[in-house]
């Protein structure tokens, strides 16, 4: 249960008096995510999610409320955090900085069809084009620098054969950035289960605590290596290219994109890969989740560097 900070059903009336969204009708804690206390909350007024930030602080977080504020203006179904009498969408409760958002409709899907990914990629080119215009920046925290200090963390947790690919890899892509394609706002953890399928529409784009300014591409791959991944860690070819093609509908991907589409794959399984070991071999105090396999993405990362030419367009 992800629900790290009890909140009573007194709590939240409390809190609420600051909002103008009705009297409270039911509480439910939500059980899934793995960094915040998430509970549905329904009132006269409609429904919503209240979330605890566990780890973000109150410096953290406008960044990530101001995006999702900006995108749910400019029709990216996306969580809409709602503002206070004092027109602050932050608050706190129980000690932790919180906030209320928009509940949205659908649910998400364990395995995704051709028809799933050509909606998920044209969501993803259509939130890409909106965060354009969106002016904070923040940088990548999973970037360059984290990659060379996680893996050297966790280099000593591995045989021989698997320190040897991390430490090349890693290597590899500080000396060969992607670079000169593309940046903007970026989602970084568009798996399956941040998007909630409606009746085979994008209900709703969730879970936006990873988000910073990045290449867009990178962005694709991340979700591509999530929603697209057939046996054996290798590529689904129609659900690839399902994807990959409405998002060009949405937002057209450069010749230097077209170029840099291997590399972004790598990097984007290299990420999931060390963040995974990380999880595995170096928990965080208390941590009440059981960690992903690592040997997941590594399978991705590897079929990726056999294969010269990767699914695309």
């Amino acid at each position: 249960m992800a629900v790290f900070t009890s909140v009573s059903e007194a709590d939240i009336s409390a809190w609420l008096t600051n909002y103008s969204l009705g009297t409270l009708l039911e509480l439910q804690g939500i059980p899934a995510g793995i960094e915040n206390t998430n509970y549905f909350v329904t009132t006269s007024n409609g429904r919503f999610v209240l979330t605890l930030f566990e780890k973000l602080t109150a410096d953290d977080l406008p960044f990530y409320l101001n995006l999702m504020s900006h995108l749910a203006r400019h029709g990216i179904p996306c969580p809409a955090p709602v503002s206070d009498r004092h027109n602050r969408f932050l608050g706190e409760l129980n000690g932790k900085p919180a906030c209320i958002v928009s509940r949205l409709s659908g649910r998400s899907v364990t395995q995704p069809a051709v028809a799933h990914c050509t909606a998920v990629g044209a969501m993803l080119g259509q939130m890409h084009s909106a965060g354009l215009s969106f002016g904070d920046q923040m940088l990548n925290p999973r970037g360059a620098a984290w990659r060379a200090e996680a893996s050297h963390q966790v280099l000593k947790f591995l045989p021989p054969q698997d320190a040897a690919l991390l430490e090349s890899e890693v290597e590899l892509h500080e000396n060969q950035p992607l670079s000169g394609i593309p940046r903007g706002i970026i989602h970084a953890d568009l798996f399956c289960d941040n998007v909630l399928m409606d009746e085979g529409r994008v209900g709703g784009l969730i879970d936006f605590y990873f988000a910073c300014t990045g290449n867009l591409l990178y962005d694709v791959a991340i979700t591509v290596n999530d929603w697209c991944m057939g046996a054996e860690g290798k590529l689904d070819a129609e659900r690839s290219r399902a994807m990959l093609s409405a998002y060009h509908a949405a937002r057209p991907f450069t010749q230097k994109e077209t170029e840099a589409w291997p590399m972004a794959l790598r990097v984007a399984a290299l990420r999931f890969w060390i963040s995974r070991l990380y999880d595995l071999h170096l928990p965080r105090d208390g941590e009440m989740v059981h960690a992903h396999d690592p040997e997941h993405f590594k399978r991705i990362l590897q079929n990726h560097i056999a294969t010269a030419h990767p699914v695309w367009l």
